[in-house]
């Protein structure tokens, strides 16, 4: 069981009960809007300011790292580093990324209007597909290779000797590399990421039907915004809303996949510390 009073209430202050000057507009403020497409573009805009403002690098840093040479020393000081270190560095580095995206949610209107239990589950069953997600800004699709930190890496500097963790990497850069593939907008991938949060049929939840509610609303706001940037379907009838939609059941697995490679290598390593974060959403112990 997660103490509900632990990675939460750590990562966000007014958890249960939002103060009334909080500037994140929930969804009934805005059902008083006399046109959906007037809440659409509300939630539009307010999601992509809460991507914008919990992302750690611009799209224009990211593609300044793209453009500098690379350092080979650094390549081939991950390449060398010991398979337990090499966790620990991806640990350390997913929990940044992970505390970026539960202040993303924070921000996600109607979020923090959820019973704690609730958020709860969205951000553990969530918040690894949404860090694939935004490793999809980071990937170099020339170069074939992620910024990983200051640093460009291919693929195989994340490789191990262990099946498992092998396809883990395999299938994380190929779903990534897919997303980027789309020339996704900072805000249509706002919108996805909230569309993939707010998924009313993770397992344990219980506030449903406002779960469901705020879904339908944000996947609205963000086939209307994938429908007036991307014209043209991507092959035959399928639009890019559709693609990426499609692409939900392959996050999960990856999330799956994730959390098995995980606890094979907790058993193999009892001793190693992970982030106390890191621990709390990817508990493998129950």
């Amino acid at each position: 069981m997660v103490d509900s009073t632990t990675f939460l209430s750590g990562q966000q202050q007014r958890v249960s009960n939002p103060s009334e000057d909080d500037e994140v507009p929930s969804l009934p403020s805005m059902s008083h809007a006399r046109y959906p497409a007037q809440i659409s573009e509300l939630l539009s805009k307010t999601i992509a300011d809460a991507h914008a403002r919990t992302c750690l690098l611009s799209t224009e840093q990211i593609q300044e790292s793209f453009r500098k040479p690379h350092d080979l020393s650094r390549l081939i000081y991950y390449k060398n580093m010991a398979h337990e270190q090499l966790w620990l560095e991806c640990a350390q580095k997913l929990t940044t990324v992970i505390q970026q995206i539960i202040e993303f949610a924070k921000m996600v209107p109607g979020f923090m209007k959820l019973s704690q239990d609730d958020q709860i589950v969205l951000l553990k069953a969530g918040s690894f597909e949404l860090a694939v997600l935004r490793m999809s800004r980071y990937l170099d699709l020339q170069q074939n290779c992620v910024l990983y930190g200051d640093t460009m890496l291919p693929q195989d500097a994340f490789y191990t000797t262990d099946t498992a963790e092998m396809k883990l990497v395999s299938c994380v850069f190929e779903l990534a590399r897919s997303i980027a593939e789309l020339k996704l907008t900072e805000t249509e991938l706002a919108l996805y990421s909230a569309a993939v949060l707010l998924s009313p049929d993770r397992p344990g939840l219980k506030g449903l039907a406002e779960i469901t509610r705020l879904s339908q609303a944000v996947i609205r706001a963000l086939r209307s915004e994938l429908d007036r940037n991307h014209v043209s379907p991507i092959k035959g009838d399928v639009t890019v809303c559709d693609a990426i939609l499609a692409k939900i059941p392959q996050l999960r697995e990856i999330s799956l996949l994730h959390m098995d490679a995980l606890a094979k290598f907790k058993r193999s390593q009892p001793h190693l510390e992970f982030p106390a974060l890191h621990k709390e959403l990817f508990s493998v112990d129950s």
